[in-house]
């Protein structure tokens, strides 16, 4: 396959030309006066500081890296890469412009850490005084943050096989196994096969979607992005939740967990570059928990023109942008660009209303292979009004080393590596959690005004209406709540879920007889629909219905026999009926189902004493 293609560049795929020229040359020492040579750098003092803080976080046993950095044999055997690729900015992978942003974990070298290295590899890679050395990182059994409280692994390998695409996405349910909610302060991803996986992320989904979607078919990993869950689970915040080369893992600032509940789906999706052969893939994702919920709700913020790109061959300085204006303040805690083989520069900077601009990211030299999340020292903050911008740049020449094309062709925007993508994520944090509410909506109508037609930017629309919807809910506001679940009702008017939603908060609001259309609506789409005919149910009793409402929840009962609420709410609306012997036999079902429900134990107590005292 084509090298270009092979999204898993390492430390030696990158320095391997360069080692080829070196294979028949020998380092020679620069000539040095007395006085250099009597101060020549260690790998103790000099070297392991510079190797251990800006390597060792990939070049561990069990990172990304193919061999390890983190003991003096280990870096002397590979002194030779390490000088070739370092002289020449290619190790350590570090995209952004220093002045441009300020972040975590930066890994640029400055010239005199360059030259360090260079001079103690000529001077014949000496390890100096033991008692000179830093503490060497270590890593629990590969895992960067220590033992995880939750180890959960993908429940069989994949296998990638060669041949047909070069590419795939494949997803995954991770099988969470909590018995109550947990808060989550950060996440570590093993990836199974670095040598493969380009990067991955997860999806939250509270709503059980991908199992009514797709089935099981997401416990083998299906084979395509169209499968993606667009929404983000039931909440308006969000998270990074990714695994890239060369971003390291880390806990959310404090105040900022995240809630995992029982029975949420976690979709872990990763994307796949063939090797030309048969290989293996099973992830590992760890979960480090926490008693503090949170108090803090970040939210992950997208521009992007994917659709907007169509770049002639030979194009050397194609432009793409977008902007986003605040509607609310905020402050932004991390931002993760994203394009692919053609894109060369990257510029995202805010507009504040009094006309300065304060930039939030510059990379020059963009690389496809080590793309990452970008977490600030400090948060920037931007206050309502602020436009944010990004301006991106291509190459579609003869020129680009990394155009995968020979000769150019033309490319427009799509997900395969071979397209092009131009995007721009930003994790920011608003003052209040209902600001949330207000940065969804701005999205949504900037992405409506840039896709005014387009079908499957309305699906996307219908799953964010959808997310929104449940995060309302979440916080009892089902007022609010009902516009954007009528928009995505009108948007996917087929779907059962959507309809069972929108009448569940109508029902809350006491809007009975639109939440009963919809409810049937519901069920004729989906005639198991269980909830929703509970719900049905439920709604004809608080109207009066009992007649009708009976029989909903006999409906109920018969689709799901063993569920103890159904027995209990089919008996109560036998007691309002007066037929006190049905409603007892339905109790007792439901303890016969669950021995500890005490609404029957104390039902059923009831109606006893009330039929002693008709006789």
């Amino acid at each position: 396959m084509n090298r270009k293609l092979h999204l898993t560049f390492s430390l030696f795929a990158l320095a391997i030309g360069t080692l080829a020229t070196m294979a028949a040359t020998a380092v020679r020492p620069t000539t040095r006066h007395p006085a250099d040579q009597v101060s020549a750098p260690t790998f103790n003092k000099d070297v392991a500081p510079i190797i251990f803080n800006n390597c060792a976080v990939c070049h561990h046993s069990g990172g990304s890296a193919p061999f390890s950095l983190t003991s003096y044999l280990d870096v002397k055997r590979h002194a030779r890469q390490i000088v070739a690729v370092t002289s020449k900015r290619v190790m350590p992978p570090w995209l952004p412009e220093p002045g441009y942003g300020t972040f975590v974990g930066a890994r640029r070298l400055s010239s005199q850490q360059i030259h360090t290295l260079a001079q103690w590899a000529a001077a014949g890679a000496k390890e100096g005084v033991a008692s000179d050395i830093p503490l060497a990182p270590r890593f629990s059994d590969g895992w960067q943050l220590g033992k995880p409280d939750l180890i959960v692994r993908v429940a069989q390998p994949y296998i990638l096989l060669p041949g047909g695409n070069t590419e795939s996405w494949p997803g995954f349910i991770l099988p969470i196994h909590i018995s109550e909610t947990r808060y989550i302060k950060g996440i570590e991803i093993r990836p199974g096969n670095p040598r493969v996986v380009h990067h991955c992320y997860i999806v939250t989904d509270r709503t059980g979607i991908s199992h009514i979607a797709n089935g099981e078919a997401y416990q083998l990993g299906s084979t395509g992005m169209e499968n993606r869950i667009a929404a983000s689970g039931s909440e308006l915040d969000s998270r990074f939740l990714t695994w890239r080369p060369g971003t390291p893992p880390y806990f959310e600032p404090e105040g900022a967990t995240w809630r995992l509940d029982k029975d949420t789906d976690l979709t872990l999706y990763l994307h796949l570059l063939t090797s030309g052969k048969a290989e293996a893939v099973q992830p590992t994702v760890g979960f480090y928990f926490s008693d503090r919920p949170p108090d803090q709700f970040p939210t992950i913020l997208r521009l992007d023109q994917d659709d907007a790109i169509d770049i002639p061959p030979g194009a050397k300085d194609y432009i793409v942008s977008d902007h986003l204006e605040l509607p609310v303040g905020v402050r932004v805690l991390a931002i993760l660009p994203h394009g692919h083989y053609l894109c060369r520069q990257m510029e995202a900077f805010a507009t504040l209303p009094d006309g300065s601009r304060r930039w939030l990211i510059w990379i020059k030299r963009w690389n496809f292979d080590w793309q990452g999340v970008f977490r600030y020292v400090e948060p920037v903050s931007l206050p309502k009004g602020t436009v944010i911008s990004m301006r991106y740049s291509y190459d579609n020449s003869a020129d680009n080393p990394l155009n995968p094309n020979t000769p150019p062709r033309r490319v427009r925007g799509g997900p395969k590596s071979t397209d092009e993508m131009a995007d721009l994520w930003l994790e920011v944090l608003p003052a209040h959690r209902e600001d949330l509410f207000a940065l969804q909506v701005a999205q949504m109508e900037r992405r409506l005004a840039k896709y005014p037609n387009d079908l499957e930017r309305a699906a996307d629309l219908g799953a964010a209406l959808r997310s929104m919807a449940a995060a309302l809910q979440d916080m009892g506001k089902n007022e609010e709540a009902l516009a954007p679940l009528r928009q995505a009702t009108r948007l996917e008017p087929d779907d059962a879920q959507l309809q069972n939603n929108l009448a569940a908060a109508l029902g809350s609001l006491r809007h009975y007889d639109e939440a009963i259309f919809h409810f049937r609506e519901a069920l004729r789409l989906r005639p198991d629909y269980f909830l929703a005919c509970m719900n049905l149910a439920s709604v004809l009793t608080l109207r009066g219905d009992l007649e009708e409402a009976r029989a909903y929840f006999g409906q109920a009962v018969q689709m799901n026999p063993g569920s103890s609420e159904a027995h209990d709410k089919l008996g109560i609306v036998y007691a309002q009926l007066g037929n006190l012997i049905e409603a007892m036999a339905q109790f007792q079902d439901a303890l016969r189902i669950d021995p500890n429900d005490s609404f029957a134990r104390e039902s059923l107590r009831r109606a006893q004493e009330t039929l002693r005292n008709i006789r």
